[in-house]
């Protein structure tokens, strides 16, 4: 299984609960096809380095988790059919940068815990 990350932007309009229901939807998605979610991080409404849709800002969710290669085909179909979905990116991480992601995470906790 390889480890992958993924940050994709949700559109601007939608309330807090429906941002919160399209990412459970795609964690959903990936447990059902067996995949271990390691991180989920939301990042909240940033605004964008040039307009998509004519929306100039949008809510930055990341996930990070373990899967089968065909996984990510049938997470970004997932992309691809949700209109509230702008934009989104995929990439499986190397060592180095799975080790990173380690540290990264571990510091997150423990600014969470003071």
């Amino acid at each position: 299984m390889n480890q992958y990350e993924t940050v994709f932007i949700l559109t601007p309009v939608l309330s807090d609960v429906q941002m919160k229901e399209t990412v459970a939807k795609f964690k959903k998605l990936l447990t059902d096809k067996g995949a271990e979610i390691l991180n989920e991080e939301q990042w909240g409404l940033k605004k964008l380095a040039y307009n998509i849709q004519k929306k100039s800002s949008g809510f930055y969710c990341l996930l990070e988790f373990k899967g089968d290669p065909s996984l990510v085909e049938k997470l970004e179909t997932g992309f691809r059919r949700d209109e509230k979905v702008i934009r989104y990116i995929t990439v499986r991480l190397d060592k180095y940068a799975a080790a990173y992601a380690e540290k990264r995470r571990n510091k997150l906790s423990k600014k969470e815990e003071a």
